[in-house]
């Protein structure tokens, strides 16, 4: 049984950089931003429950409304809860699939900024955080998305607050750009290793 790790950090941080390194080493990892889209596309569950809440509009022309979706999403934090409450079981389900297939591998992952938030700490059996200093992650994120500065201060005011996720995590990745980011993914992995050998011991 692999041994599951939920990889969490703000916009910027370099999450993905970290799930990719991961994967390089071997280490497979869901990414949710990824299948969430692919499921609100595909599973016929979220489709109806969106319909019934939305219209049908939601989905016209057989695609995802995503403007439509966005606009009801962002206008509350009830709204918010209301889609969420429609997603997230559903791909807690899908992650838990993905995992039992992934089984043979000795640490499986899964990406999400609000894995904290989202109520997925329970699917994993550790957290890592990927922190960068605030400065960093929206200089980042502004170059990445061609956004501006506001846009990308908004977003992260909207995401839980770094010292808040830290309280969750297990392990910290400090992604800079002046810490080296390999030798931490692979302390990260050796360290996972040593647990597994422990428990195969026991």
């Amino acid at each position: 049984m692999a041994i599951k790790i939920g990889i969490t950090g703000g916009i910027g941080s370099g999450k993905s950089m970290v799930s990719r390194l991961l994967e390089v080493l071997g280490v497979p990892v869901y990414i949710s931003d990824l299948e969430t889209k692919r499921l609100m596309a595909s599973d016929l569950f979220i489709r109806e429950e969106l319909s019934a809440l939305l219209g049908a509009e939601v989905y016209a022309g057989g695609t995802l409304n995503k403007p439509l979706l966005a606009s009801y999403l962002f206008s509350s934090p009830e709204h918010a809860k209301e889609i969420n409450g429609i997603v997230h079981p559903r791909v807690k389900e899908d992650f838990r699939r993905w995992a039992q297939c992934h089984a043979v591998s000795a640490i499986v992952g899964i990406e999400s900024a609000i894995l904290v938030e989202a109520g997925f700490t329970g699917e994993v059996d550790a957290i890592v955080m990927v922190y960068a200093p605030e400065e960093v992650r929206i200089s980042r994120a502004v170059r990445r998305d061609a956004s501006s500065r506001e846009l990308i201060e908004k977003r992260v005011r909207s995401q839980m607050d770094d010292e808040e996720k830290r309280k969750y995590a297990d392990f910290v990745i400090v992604n800079d750009g002046e810490t080296p980011l390999i030798p931490q993914v692979l302390e990260l992995i050796g360290s996972f290793s040593e647990k597994m050998h422990y428990l195969l011991r026991k």
